[in-house]
C-alpha cells in the first residue's frame, strides 16, 4: 500500500517565495498561483511503502514500512527502483532523490549453502538523498546472526552513523564486474558505530566505538558479491589445488580492491573460553591511517600469564608483496612450495613498542600447555629475594623498534633491532653460556640495551653488521661490527640446501670488537677470588700474567697475537675499554672453509692485519 501525502509547509513556502518575487518584480496584484508553480509544489510529497521486499545479489531485504519524504518520485517510480529488472541496480539508484527516508525496521537474509546469515537494523534514517547519494544516514542499532554450520555466530551494534554514503558506487561494487584498472570509488565519507559485540565459538569481542573515513573500493572480476560468496562456500581444508588457487586470486582482488583513509577503534575487549582455558585481552585504542597502524594500552591474561603494552605501532606496512604473490599462485597448478609461501611475506616496515610488561608463571609451574621442569635451573638467588617456586618471572621493555627493509625472496635485506630497557631476573638466563653466572656476581635483575643493525648490498655481495651490541646497567657493553663478503642472492633461497651451500662461499673481511667495562669485571673478580680463597689483587695479577703471556702463545706468538695479549693485560690491570680490530689481508676476505681447515688459531691470525688497545 502506498499513501501519498501533501507537504503543506513546502506548499506555503513555495507560495510565499513566488508572492515575494511578484511584488518585488512589479508583477501585479497578488492572486492565485500560476499553474506551473502549483504543479511544482504538489510534486514534492511524502510516500509510505508497506511490506517492501528487494533482492540484491544473493541477499533479500525486507521492510514492513518505508517512509520517503520530500521526493518527486511517484508510487510507480519507487516500485520500479526497488524491483529487479533489465536496468542495473546502480542505474536505478541514481534516480533516487528525497529529502529523507525513514525505515523503522530493515531485515536482510543471505543463504550460503546450509548457512543462513540474517541481520535486523532498527530506526534507519537517511537525509538529503540526491542521485542515490546520502548526505547523512543513521540507525539506532542492529543485530546479526549466522545459523547452520558447526559454529554459530552472532553480533550486535549500537547507534551507527554515516556521511556521504554512495549507494550507486556500492551497487556497482557488489553487482558489476571490473578489473585492476577500474577506478577506486568512495563508498563512505565517514562512519561511526557504538557498542559493537560479536560472539563465535566461545569468543566474545566488544568494541565501545568504531569509526572511519574515506572507505573506497574497486570493481573486481567476480564482483564483491560473487567473491565473498565464493570464499564463504569454500572449505580450505577440503578444497583441491584448483579451488585454493582460485580463492587466492579472489582474495588478492579483494585486498587490492579496498582502501580506507582512516580507521579507529576504542574500548576493545576479547574474552575467550575454549576447553576450560580462558584468555582475555583489552585495548584502549587502535588507529590506522596512510599505512600506519597503532595500538595503545594493550593488556592480556592467559592462565597465570599476563602482559601489558603501552603502545605498539607499525609504519610502512604493506600487503603489496602478498597480493602480488597471491596473484601469481592463482595461475599455478599444484600445491604451493616453501618459496611460494615466502613470497607472500608482507612489507613489514617499522615495528615499535613501548612499556612492555610480561609476567610468566613461576619456574616450577608450567605455562599454559607446558610441563613442569622445562626451564633451565635457576642461578643462585639472593636469600632475601622471593624463591623461584613462588615468584613469577617478570620481563619488561621500556622501548623497542624493529625496522625491516626491502624483501628478497620473502626475507628483509636490511634490518635494525633496537631494544632499550630490557629487564628480566638473572635467573631467566641461567644455563645460557656467558650469562648463566650473572646471578653469582650479585645481579638479581638485569637491565639491558640491545642493538642489531645489518644490511645486504647486492652489488658488492656484502653483508654489513654496522652494529651488534649488548649493554647492561652496572655491567658495561660489548659491541661488534664487521663485514662478510661472498653473500649473493642464493643465500636468500628458500631451499635450505641452496642457501646453506651459498653460505659456504661467504668470507670474513673485517671485524671490530669493543668491550666497555661498567662494573661487571670487578664483580667477576670479587666472586672468583672468594671462590678460590684469594685476595682480589692476587687473582687480578694472575689474570694479567695469563693474558699477557698465555694468549699470545695460544694465538701463535705473531705480532697481532702479542698486541692482543698486551691489550688484554692492560684491560685486566685497569678495566676500562678494550678494542680489537681485524682485517683480512686478502681483499676478498677469508673463506669459511679456510677458517674450519686452519690447523691453529695462529694460522688464521697470520692472514689478518690485527690491532688492539686498551683504556
Amino acid at each position: 500500500m502506498i499513501v501519498p501525502q501533501g507537504r503543506p509547509f513546502l506548499v506555503r513556502a513555495a507560495g510565499l517565495s513566488v508572492c515575494a518575487l511578484l511584488v518585488l518584480g512589479g508583477g501585479g496584484p497578488i492572486g492565485a498561483l500560476p499553474a506551473w508553480a502549483q504543479e511544482a509544489a504538489s510534486a514534492v510529497q511524502d510516500v509510505t511503502l508497506q511490506n517492501v521486499t528487494m533482492t540484491v545479489g544473493g541477499t533479500t531485504l525486507t521492510a514492513p514500512q518505508i517512509v520517503v519524504s520530500g521526493t518527486r518520485l511517484t508510487k510507480d517510480d519507487l516500485l520500479a527502483l526497488l524491483k529487479a529488472g533489465p536496468e542495473p541496480l546502480a542505474a536505478r539508484l541514481a534516480k533516487f532523490d528525497a529529502a529523507s527516508i525513514v525505515i523503522p525496521e530493515l531485515r536482510s537474509e543471505t543463504r550460503i549453502g546450509d548457512r543462513a546469515q540474517t541481520a535486523t537494523y532498527r530506526d534507519i534514517t537517511a537525509r538529503d538523498v540526491r542521485g542515490g547519494r546520502i548526505a547523512q544516514a543513521s540507525a539506532a542499532g542492529a543485530t546479526a546472526a549466522e545459523a547452520g554450520g558447526d559454529k554459530p555466530r552472532s553480533a550486535s551494534y549500537g547507534r551507527m552513523e554515516m556521511k556521504d554514503v554512495d549507494l550507486v558506487a556500492m551497487a556497482r561494487l557488489y553487482g558489476e564486474a571490473g578489473d585492476a584498472k577500474s577506478p577506486m570509488m568512495r563508498i563512505y565519507g565517514a562512519f561511526t558505530a557504538a557498542d559493537v559485540a560479536m560472539q563465535a565459538d566461545g569468543t566474545v569481542v566488544k568494541i565501545a566505538r568504531l569509526e572511519g573515513s574515506d572507505l573506497s573500493g574497486r570493481q573486481i572480476p567476480a564482483t564483491w558479491t560473487g567473491a565473498l560468496d565464493s570464499i564463504a562456500r569454500t572449505d580450505p581444508k577440503q578444497a583441491d589445488p584448483a579451488d585454493r588457487a582460485r580463492i587466492l586470486g579472489t582474495l588478492a582482488d579483494l585486498l587490492d580492491g579496498f582502501s580506507v583513509g582512516s580507521l579507529q577503534a576504542s574500548g576493545l575487549t576479547i574474552d575467550q573460553n575454549r576447553d576450560g582455558e580462558a584468555m582475555a585481552m583489552t585495548m584502549g585504542r587502535m588507529a590506522f591511517s596512510s599505512g600506519n597502524l597503532s595500538f595503545e594500552d594493550l593488556g592480556f591474561t592467559a592462565g597465570d600469564t599476563a602482559g601489558k603494552l603501552s603502545r605498539l605501532s607499525f609504519a610502512g606496512f604493506s600487503f603489496a608483496p602478498t597480493v602480488a604473490a597471491m596473484r601469481k599462485l592463482s595461475t599455478q597448478a599444484g600445491e604451493p612450495t616453501e618459496q611460494d609461501m615466502r613470497q607472500m611475506t608482507p612489507m613489514l616496515g617499522t615495528l615499535a613498542f613501548k612499556d612492555l610488561s610480561l609476567d610468566l608463571p613461576p619456574d616450577d609451574k608450567p605455562a599454559a600447555g607446558g610441563k613442569p621442569g622445562t626451564r633451565p635451573p635457576a642461578a643462585p638467588r639472593d636469600p632475601l629475594a622471593p624463591s623461584a617456586a613462588t615468584a613469577p618471572l617478570h620481563i619488561g621493555l621500556r622501548d623497542g623498534a624493529l625496522a625491516f627493509g626491502p624483501l628478497r625472496d620473502g626475507v628483509p635485506t636490511t634490518g635494525r633491532a633496537n631494544l632499550s630497557g630490557l629487564t628480566l631476573p638473572a635467573s631467566a638466563v641461567a644455563g645460557i653460556p656467558g650469562l648463566g653466572s650473572l646471578g653469582l656476581y650479585g645481579y638479581r635483575d638485569l637491565d639491558l640495551d640491545v642493538v642489531a643493525d645489518t644490511a645486504w648490498n647486492e652489488a658488492s655481495k656484502e653483508l654489513a653488521f654496522s652494529e651488534v651490541s649488548v649493554s647492561g646497567k652496572d655491567m658495561g657493553s660489548v659491541r661488534i661490527n664487521g663485514t662478510l663478503g661472498g653473500i649473493g642472492p642464493a643465500v636468500f633461497d628458500p631451499d635450505p640446501s641452496v642457501s646453506t651451500f651459498a653460505m659456504l662461499g661467504a668470507t670474513a673481511k673485517t671485524l671490530d670488537l669493543k668491550i666497555q667495562n661498567g662494573g661487571l669485571f670487578e664483580r667477576f673478580i670479587a666472586s672468583q677470588s672468594k671462590s678460590l680463597s684469594l685476595k682480589p689483587e692476587e687473582l687480578t695479577q694472575e689474570y694479567v700474567t695469563a693474558t699477557t703471556l698465555g694468549v699470545p702463545a695460544i694465538l701463535g706468538n705473531s705480532a697481532g697475537a702479542k698486541a692482543i695479549g698486551a691489550a688484554m693485560g692492560q684491560f685486566v690491570t685497569k678495566p676500562g675499554t678494550l678494542v680489537v680490530s681485524a682485517k683480512a689481508k686478502n681483499a676478498g676476505g677469508i673463506g669459511m672453509l679456510e677458517f674450519s681447515a686452519a690447523p691453529t688459531p695462529g694460522a688464521v691470525l697470520d692472514r689478518l692485519d690485527v690491532s688492539a688497545k686498551a683504556n
